[in-house]
């Protein structure tokens, strides 16, 4: 378990370090307020993750320790979002499908947004 954890810190350490300088560096090359940087480095994460995660000891890949460094250590700190989209894709394997896929956007984003307006909320009240 503590093996683990210092993988998936490093790899976290490693894709939030990329995560900043990507974004940053397309926002700065980008001029305008549209967050780009942020929309290229989501993209780039789904596709990582997509390569990451079907990489197996089986056909020649990963082991498990170092596609879970690579899943929830990288692509973690390197964006959630690619996280959230390959739950999605695992849900739409399984026996419920699109049905329970669907939902599970659906509610994240409107809950997440909700959450977002409420801690703003929370904040203004206090000032």
């Amino acid at each position: 378990m503590i093996k683990d954890v210092l993988l998936v810190g490093v790899g976290s350490f490693v894709g939030g370090s990329l995560r900043m300088l990507i974004s940053k560096y397309v926002q700065l090359a980008i001029a305008g307020s549209f967050p780009l940087g942020t929309m290229v480095v989501n993209v780039l994460g789904c596709f990582l993750i997509g390569i990451f995660s079907s990489l197996s000891s089986d056909n020649g890949g990963v082991s498990p320790a170092v596609r879970l460094m690579l899943t929830t250590g990288f692509c973690g700190g390197f964006t959630t979002f690619s996280t959230f989209m390959n739950e999605h894709a695992t849900l739409l394997k399984g026996g419920d499908g699109f049905i329970i896929s669907s939902l599970y956007i659906i509610a994240s984003l409107a809950l997440g947004f909700i959450a977002l307006l409420a801690g703003r909320h929370l904040v203004m009240s206090f000032h």
